[in-house]
């Protein structure tokens, strides 16, 4: 069952990050996301209290979103990838 979080999270990461308008690949592939910080993002989701409420919040997305929902346990790691930053 483990597995089966992990990969719910692990959608759930790259679905926020679209929503966002963040190209998870190509923040690796550019330099500016190491493949560890990713999966310490996923795991960090894991931890989430509310992903039905994420799976909600991205369900009504319509159009690219500035910012991440206040509930997400990664909106930090988000906002320094649309800054350009090197995470």
């Amino acid at each position: 069952m483990p597995n089966l979080t992990y990969k719910r999270h692990a959608d759930l990461v790259d679905r926020m990050a679209n929503a966002l308008g963040i190209d998870l690949e190509e923040k690796i592939m550019r330099g500016k996301l190491q493949i560890d910080t990713l999966g310490d993002a996923v795991l960090r989701c894991t931890g989430c209290a509310d992903p039905c409420g994420c799976e909600q919040w991205l369900a009504a997305r319509v159009e690219v979103a500035d910012e991440a929902p206040a509930m997400c346990r990664n909106a930090e790691l988000f906002d320094g990838l649309k800054q350009g930053r090197r995470l």
